[in-house]
């Protein structure tokens, strides 16, 4: 399964999201802000970014430039937003290769998205 790297500062969609992508076999690390995130970067690669937008320090936006300039993402970035400019947010993005989920979103929906950015690092179904 992939690396993630979950950046949101609502403790409680955190623990929802590393809990269910844990569960689904990934290997999951948290950020509790933009500034971790980014300090995370400093030493290592994930396979796949999930960040909300809005975030104290450093936003979502600010830290999905930062590292689609250091090219510190291998497969995908996923946004989570509840900000009412979603769709103006999802087209900006959409030219980068980011794709905007808006909250509430589904944890399945979320887990489909990230199996499709990464098909190669999922296991191979049994005959």
């Amino acid at each position: 399964m992939s690396c993630i790297l979950v950046a949101e500062d609502d403790p409680h969609i955190l623990r929802l999201i590393s809990l269910w992508l844990t569960r689904q076999g990934h290997e999951v690390h948290e950020a509790r802000n933009g500034l971790l995130a980014r300090e995370f970067f400093n030493h290592a690669m994930v396979d796949v970014l999930v960040s909300d937008i809005n975030m104290p320090g450093l936003d979502g936006l600010e830290l999905i430039e930062t590292v689609l300039n250091e090219g510190r993402v291998r497969c995908g970035i996923v946004v989570l937003t509840n900000r009412w400019d979603h769709g103006d947010i999802r087209d900006r993005l959409a030219r980068r290769g980011v794709h905007v989920l808006p909250k509430p979103f589904s944890p399945t929906k979320l887990s489909e998205l990230i199996a499709s950015l990464t098909p190669t690092l999922q296991p191979e179904s049994s005959p």
